[in-house]
């Protein structure tokens, strides 16, 4: 007769799935979570640039830099708006006085002619058409800003008169034109010849003493009473 071998007469033990979870320790369920939240927050202390914020870092320097161009090309229209306006000035006030320049060239040519005219208009030659031609010379010199001064019994003045003549009168009182020998014609502000001119200057000396010989008055009070 066969005898059955010891030990397996018995069935093997299973686990009981509860007594497996209860055998878990505590210690190492509690650990997890924490260790997985000190994970999370090394993470989240040095985070990564994402590419949108670079992008906006590029785009923010990129606008400065233009900003800057701007400005500088600005201040350069401004600048040269500046120069452009102070060249046209000086062209403009050149172009005066050169047409100024030129008009005195000219006129001052024709100072002989208007003479002749004068002299002629005083001796009472000045007639026919040769009156109406000299009127319209004239006219024209009048358009282009010639004007005639200089006449008998003004104050001499060195700065418009030239004195061709000197002497003595006791009717003036200071240095006085008493002749026109030549007028003096001006453009403007502009002398282009000065008046030709005698002039008379007050008598030296000092004027003479009143008559002493003159009746004193009676300051008597009249006839003795007797």
């Amino acid at each position: 007769m066969t005898q059955d071998p010891q030990g397996f007469d018995k069935e093997p033990e299973v686990p009981d799935a509860e007594a497996a979870n209860q055998d878990v320790p505590a210690e190492s369920a509690a650990e997890s979570p924490e260790r997985a939240g000190g994970d999370a927050a090394a993470g989240d202390a040095i985070p990564e640039p994402s590419a949108v914020d670079l992008q906006d870092v590029a785009l923010t320097a990129q606008l400065d830099q233009a900003r800057s161009a701007l400005n500088e090309r600005t201040q350069d229209v401004q600048r040269l708006q500046a120069e452009f306006q102070n060249y046209r000035r000086r062209v403009e006030r050149d172009r005066i006085a050169v047409k100024e320049v030129a008009i005195a060239n000219l006129l001052t040519e024709l100072l002989p002619v208007l003479d002749d005219i004068g002299r002629a208009r005083d001796h009472g030659e000045l007639l026919g058409g040769f009156k109406h031609v000299a009127e319209s010379l004239e006219m024209v010199a009048a358009k282009m800003g010639l004007a005639q001064f200089g006449k008998e019994g003004e104050p001499f003045d060195p700065m418009i008169h030239e004195a061709l003549m000197h002497s003595y009168s006791p009717d003036v009182a200071e240095t006085t034109c008493v002749q026109i020998l030549q007028p003096g014609y001006r453009i403007g502000d502009r002398t282009i010849r000065p008046a030709r001119v005698g002039v008379a200057e007050p008598q030296p000396g000092k004027p003479a003493d009143q008559d002493e010989s003159a009746p004193e008055k009676d300051n008597g009070g009249g006839p003795d009473e007797g």
